[in-house]
């Protein structure tokens, strides 16, 4: 079996890798729910990738240790990167900390949703999108610009 890119990068370099979970603790939990924004990565069918900022307070609701929601707003109408969730549904979350200095990624497959009663914790949102989380991991720090709330 031939290694994917990960395991042959690892090697090269002679890594470990990162410790990767597969659910949202508490205090991972209360650390999304704060965070203002995030960069959302997807790809349509074809494996073009597209990459958007999502942002608002709030920005993602938990709704348990592996399912997360976070709110479509009214924007460009373009919708490239929900218009690929409707194609492909992996998608990928960044959540950076400029002030403390960290990120956190989330891996998963993400659905739209137009529930009134999600919506409805999104004021304003015209649907959302539920994310069943796969992979939860914290990245390393180093080259995060840090910067303080003025």
């Amino acid at each position: 079996m031939e290694a994917s890119g990960e395991q042959f990068l690892r090697s090269k370099f002679q890594t470990n890798g990162i410790r990767i979970g597969h659910k949202l603790s508490d205090l991972l939990s209360r650390y999304v729910e704060s965070m203002e924004f995030f960069f959302l990565a997807t790809a349509d069918r074809a494996g073009n990738c597209d990459c958007s900022f999502r942002g608002g307070v709030p920005c993602v609701k938990v709704l348990d240790d592996t399912t997360l929601i976070f709110p479509d707003y009214p924007g460009n109408g373009a919708f490239q990167s929900l218009g690929n969730i409707v194609e492909n549904p992996h998608v990928g979350m960044l959540f950076i900390d400029f002030t403390h200095q960290q990120r956190l990624r989330i891996n998963g497959q993400a659905e739209l949703l137009d529930d009134p009663e999600l919506c409805a914790l999104f004021p304003g949102s015209i649907q959302v999108v539920k994310v069943f989380v796969e992979q939860v991991y914290r990245n390393c720090s180093a080259r995060i610009p840090k910067l303080t709330k003025q």
